[in-house]
């Protein structure tokens, strides 16, 4: 009996031991699955509706993506905080305010030459200048200065900008020689001026003579200029025009025009036009030629060969001058001067006949012609300007701006973002800005913050323009000012801002550029970075490969520019992404003085690319459908977009759910 109980009391205490064991695990597994439970929902069914997921192929990124065609308003899931960013991952940090400005500074106080590229230096100088220049503007807008300057401005202005003026000889003396042309210039403006050369007088001054002291010559000279409003006082506004009939000759002691531009008292390189026609093989001006012929008296320089022509002066024979049409000015003879606004360039016609064509040179517009002027030996008769824009053009459009709360940017994310898009764009473009708000911009993806997308632009010469630039951004939350006068040249200073705020504003995975003229969609670009493996490195766009810089024309690029013969590979800029340590690299080397600039923003992403992936491989995704020349169907990015064609593209994408093309203007 005793052993029995014994039994019983060993078979009752293992039942509650059980009992407890079990009512423990059960807790345990209680406490598992509560933690468990979130995850499963942020992970496990975004890779069930995931499209085209393969149930083998392991989920490496929570980042649920939608087609196009599933455009209705809905959340889209945000990426997890503790979700690794490629490569060189840094502590994730909360991202709490919006930057109206870049945190991209160029000091310049250690400018240094690089494997002595004397391109590469001019444009250091050319931004540490800009980055001056747009300092000063700044800290004019930041202290309301340039407010109360528009605001002056503004009340004080009595008319709109006419389309056409008059003045006499007189009057255009007492204005002080200069026509003001308010609304400056536009395709097909042209001004005509009657005047009337003096005649020559002693030249003293060894600049121009270029003869020992005692000496001189006669001189008989006129400028016309296109002026642009003044950047920095103290210096001379810019010349955009520079139009410089010599009668006497200089020192070629022949007849000469030189035309030129003048930027911040830096002259460009000038076109000579000497009596002989420009050649056959050279470039034209809206199919005029840059320099028409008149007559010379000798035949240097001339279009014959030096074999020929000792041969005709072994055989006796002389060459005969054609008498075409003379030097187009005369001491003491009246002309009629046009100046004229085309497509590609200025074109000067005197007494009825073209005499020179000016291409325009790139970083000035027909807008920033904002006054005419004539001086030197001439006596200006009458002047008439017609055709002119009744609006500032960089200026008007700032009135579309549809300042409603629903285009509004949403707030940045607590956590870092799967993509970050820069968009450049310049100060005067407030239409193609708004286009795009109403179009692409209003994506699920960016509107529910996993896709940050923001305008990259510098500062205006016009102050107006600044001002309104400063309120848009204040009041939209999608623009981004790079402190810096804006110059064409100096574009690539937007690009390494994107990287700088791409990096460390949004800490970013994917990094994209594209321009204010360029239509995304969004979600097929994610879908096509999200091909390649996440611990890669990539550059993914229409790439280009061998391609020779142009030694002539509109593009042209010196050899101190771009020494080398070939590019290296490149993608086109309208769109093209990169991944966020390739980013970061840039930014590094930028703030170390050692980031080769160039004045091609596309070329020098290549060639950073190309750095970077001598150090770590890169990827290299070439794909048409980053469409460079225009817009082709099922479309990644489509360049060269209106406002109406983004509109109409976009309208196209939510009804059809298909990326189709709208081509029209």
């Amino acid at each position: 009996m005793k052993r029995g109980n014994k039994l019983d009391l060993f078979v009752s205490l293992t039942r509650q031991r059980s009992i407890q064991i079990l009512i423990g695990v059960g807790f345990l597994y209680i406490i598992m699955v509560a933690l468990e439970v979130p995850f499963v929902f942020d992970t496990g069914f975004g890779v069930v509706n995931r499209e085209g997921l393969n149930d083998d192929v392991p989920y490496s990124r929570p980042f649920a993506l939608q087609s196009e065609e599933e455009l209705e308003e809905r959340g889209a899931p945000v990426r997890p905080l503790k979700d690794a960013l490629r490569r060189e991952s840094k502590p994730e940090r909360r991202i709490t305010e919006y930057k109206s400005v870049s945190g991209l500074r160029f000091d310049g106080g250690s400018v240094v030459n690089i494997s002595g590229m004397d391109g590469f230096l001019g444009i250091q100088k050319s931004a540490k200048e800009a980055f001056e220049v747009g300092k000063k503007i700044w800290e004019e807008m930041e202290s309301g200065k340039i407010e109360e300057v528009v605001k002056k401005t503004t009340e004080n202005k009595t008319e709109s900008c006419p389309y056409s003026i008059s003045l006499s000889g007189s009057e255009f003396s007492d204005r002080g020689r200069i026509l003001v042309l308010p609304c400056g210039l536009t395709l097909g403006s042209h001004i005509t001026i009657v005047g009337k050369p003096r005649n020559a007088h002693p030249e003293h001054d060894p600049k121009i003579s270029l003869l020992k002291d005692g000496q001189y010559v006669m001189v008989s000279q006129f400028m016309m200029e296109l002026q642009g409003l003044k950047t920095v006082d103290g210096e001379d506004p810019p010349r955009i025009l520079h139009f410089n009939p010599r009668l006497k000759g200089d020192w070629s002691g022949k007849p000469v025009i030189e035309q030129n531009t003048c930027y911040r008292m830096q002259w460009g390189s000038a076109l000579r036009c000497e009596g002989w026609k420009s050649r056959a093989d050279e470039e034209t001006v809206d199919g005029q030629v840059k320099c028409d012929k008149w007559i010379r008296d000798d035949d240097d320089h001339s279009e014959e060969s030096k074999a020929t022509w000792w041969l005709n002066r072994l055989i006796g024979r002389t060459k005969k001058v054609t008498f075409e049409w003379p030097f187009p000015f005369a001491e003491g003879k009246l002309f009629v001067l046009t100046l004229s606004a085309g497509l590609e360039g200025y074109h000067v016609n005197v007494d009825g006949r073209h005499v020179t064509s000016f291409p325009y040179r790139t970083g000035f517009a027909l807008e920033d012609a904002t006054g005419l002027s004539f001086n030197g030996d001439v006596d200006v008769h009458s002047i008439f300007a017609v055709s002119l824009p009744t609006s500032h053009p960089s200026f008007a459009p700032q009135k579309l701006l549809d300042k409603s709360s629903k285009w509004k940017a949403p707030p940045l994310p607590d956590g870092p973002v799967e993509l970050f898009v820069g968009i450049l764009s310049a100060g005067n473009h407030f239409a193609e800005r708004m286009a795009v708000r109403k179009s692409w911009m209003q994506h699920r993806l960016i509107k529910s913050s996993n896709v940050v997308a923001r305008f990259f632009v510098a500062l205006n010469g016009r102050k107006e323009v600044n001002l309104e630039l400063k309120k848009e951004a204040e009041f939209f939350g999608d623009i981004v000012i790079v402190p810096y006068l804006d110059n064409y040249d100096l574009v690539v200073l937007k690009t390494v801002a994107i990287s700088e705020y791409g990096v460390h504003t949004v800490s970013a995975k994917y990094i994209m550029k594209c321009d204010d003229d360029t239509f995304v969609r969004v979600d097929a670009v994610i879908k096509e970075v999200e091909k390649i493996a996440d611990d890669k490195s990539f550059y993914v766009g229409n790439i280009n490969y061998y391609h020779k810089p142009l030694r002539y024309g509109k593009w042209a690029v010196t050899y101190e520019e771009w020494p080398e013969e070939d590019y290296p590979p490149y993608a086109n800029g309208p769109g093209y992404i990169v991944t966020s340590d390739i980013a970061r690299f840039i930014v590094s080397e930028f703030k170390k003085h050692k980031l080769r600039l160039f004045k091609m923003e596309d070329v020098s992403m290549g060639m950073w690319v190309g750095q970077f992936n001598s150090s770590r491989p890169v990827e290299y995704v070439h794909s048409l459908k980053f469409c460079q020349f225009g817009c082709i169907d099922d479309y990644y990015t489509a360049h060269y977009q209106s406002p109406r064609q983004m509109m109409c593209m976009w309208n196209k994408l939510r009804q059809l759910g298909r990326p189709l093309c709208c081509n029209m203007r």
